[in-house]
């Protein structure tokens, strides 16, 4: 089957593209590669899929249209739309707010509109955000839950995503399916994330921001069980749901929530070094504490997270000394 995976060079998109890949599938991969962070290691994680046939890349911006359409036309094999490109970060959001908009919410209309133009198209595949619970004061955060009070742009944007999707699915009958991931990790990880950022200061003795006081937690989920989940996502496309369309929402979480005080003490530990902690207020924008209540995801997925905390992180740390070659 062939299958269009946007944001083929980051973090999510590179595991997925590779684990597609590997059970035999066709990957037309989209990415513009850009400099959000640093463009080596994007074009690292595409050399580890470019060489697995069969594979192709297109440098598109998901917000062009023209490129887009371009492409689904001579394309018209595609089958599925596996759709992880997007403007991430929660704090970038309040330094560069056009650029969610338009990545996030023009880049969410226009793959709908080329997946309109796929004769073959079974399936719409999307990242959400746990970001979209916003304000959410119970835990665990569930599907059920409401979530109209983003704090961040980057969270409206992901809602945008999932009402968008909504829409479509009920207009022109494409199945949706909208994936909230909560707090990703692993090797060939996001520079601007929480386990790439203190390993770094850790190692060359830099103090590490601790928000909130320390007083925060996030439901850290490693990047093998996030591709799985993606994958079981994937391959059920939903039926007409309640609300009319054929249409649905998951988490995607560890469904366990890690103080962070315990996560640093974790990846000090497997680090064999101390950090130097500098605490802080929460951020604007942060909130102090994520948990997914997966219980949709186990029933109608089949997910189950199998990676703890302390075997992420290990794992992480030991891809990190190997690709930077730390001694």
């Amino acid at each position: 089957m062939a299958i269009l995976v946007t944001g083929a060079a980051g973090f999510i998109g590179n595991h997925v593209s590779l684990a597609l890949l590997q059970r035999g599938e066709q990957v037309v991969g989209i990415d513009n590669v850009n400099d959000y962070y640093d463009v080596t290691l994007k074009e690292a994680r595409l050399a580890r899929i470019a060489k697995d046939a069969p594979f192709e890349l297109h440098r598109l911006n998901v917000a062009d249209k023209e490129g887009l359409e371009k492409l689904v036309s001579e394309r018209p094999d595609i089958e599925a739309v596996i759709h992880l490109a997007a403007q991430a970060g929660v704090r970038y959001s309040l330094i560069d707010p056009y650029a969610y908009i338009t990545s996030n919410v023009m880049g969410q209309v226009v793959m709908l509109e080329a997946c309109r133009k796929l004769p073959n198209l079974k399936h719409f595949v999307y990242a959400s955000s746990s970001s979209v619970y916003g304000g959410n004061k119970v835990l665990p955060f569930s599907v059920d839950d409401r979530v109209d009070n983003p704090v961040s742009l980057y969270a409206a944007t992901k809602k945008s995503d999932e009402l968008i999707g909504h829409c479509y699915a009920h207009l022109y009958g494409i199945p949706q399916t909208g994936l909230r991931f909560f707090t990703v990790y692993g090797p060939w990880g996001r520079p601007d994330m929480a386990a790439f950022i203190f390993t770094k200061k850790i190692l060359e003795g830099e103090p590490i921001a601790v928000f909130n006081h320390g007083k925060m937690q996030r439901d850290f989920t490693y990047i093998d069980d996030i591709v799985s989940g993606v994958l079981a996502a994937l391959d059920r496309p939903p039926v007409v749901s309640d609300s009319g369309a054929p249409a649905k929402v998951y988490n995607l979480g560890n469904h366990r929530s890690e103080e962070l005080g315990h996560f640093i003490a974790t990846l000090e530990k497997a680090l064999g070094k101390e950090a130097i902690k500098d605490y802080q207020p929460l951020q604007p924008g942060d909130v102090p504490a994520t948990y997914a209540d997966i219980e949709a995801s186990q029933k109608d997925l089949g997910f189950e997270p199998k990676t703890s905390i302390e075997e992420g992180l290990q794992l992480f740390v030991d891809w990190y000394l190997s690709y930077y070659k730390k001694p």
